[in-house]
């Protein structure tokens, strides 16, 4: 006999209709909206393959902008989030792709803060209102957002790894799942730490404080 968990039955916490199109898409942007620090005032969303698709009848695109005001996927707003976007003054472009992806339910979000800080990623939906995020600024790399996570871009140096794990020791954070992702020896890298526990503010200042090698230090 096959055994089931509860999320099996009942699924995600989400405004409908579908997990993946909507939920998913929903928390794909909900993650680019906590990497342009919770402020995004532009924002150019790219769909592809189903999300393309389909989009428009499983509320993908109202998911997606969503996700860049800050709702989470059971947000009851979601279904009006493409109003409240023009209400809130925040700009949005929404694109319709058919170029060819590996993921079906794929977008690209790029976003622009109030500052001017530009920030780009792409990521899929791969089902049950998961995430799978593949690519950030141009980097290619992976995560889930799971679990509380730490996104550290930094240059490529010795040590630097060495001592954001010292500190997330001396801080009590355990970590449980750690990848570092690089385009080559010495040049731009990105450090993706989950972590049990949510990683706190003390702790973030501490790491981005350290050295000029860490050039940007994000939680989700």
């Amino acid at each position: 006999m096959q055994n089931f968990s509860v999320f099996d039955i009942i699924g995600p916490r989400m405004i409908g209709p579908s997990s993946s199109h909507t939920a998913g898409a929903a928390r794909l942007a909900h993650v680019a909206w906590k990497l342009a620090g919770g402020d995004v005032k532009r924002a150019e969303l790219t769909l592809y393959g189903s999300f393309a698709e389909t989009g428009r009848g499983h509320g993908t695109d109202k998911a997606l902008v969503a996700g860049i005001l800050g709702m989470e996927p059971d947000d009851e707003n979601l279904r009006v989030s493409i109003e409240l976007a023009k209400e809130r003054g925040v700009d949005v472009r929404i694109i319709f792709s058919d170029e060819p992806v590996e993921q079906p339910n794929t977008a690209r979000i790029k976003t622009v803060n109030s500052k001017g800080e530009v920030s780009e990623l792409v990521g899929a939906s791969v089902g049950g209102g998961n995430i799978l995020v593949t690519e950030l600024n141009g980097m290619k790399l992976k995560f889930t957002g799971e679990y509380p996570t730490l996104v550290i871009r930094h240059h490529d140096v010795p040590g630097v790894i060495n001592n954001v794990t010292g500190i997330l020791a001396k801080e009590q954070i355990n970590v449980a799942f750690m990848r570092v992702f690089r385009h080559a020896r010495r040049q731009d890298a990105y450090m993706i730490i989950e972590t049990d526990t949510p990683v706190p503010q003390r702790t973030k200042d501490l790491i981005n404080d350290w050295c000029s090698e860490i050039t940007e230090v994000k939680t989700l």
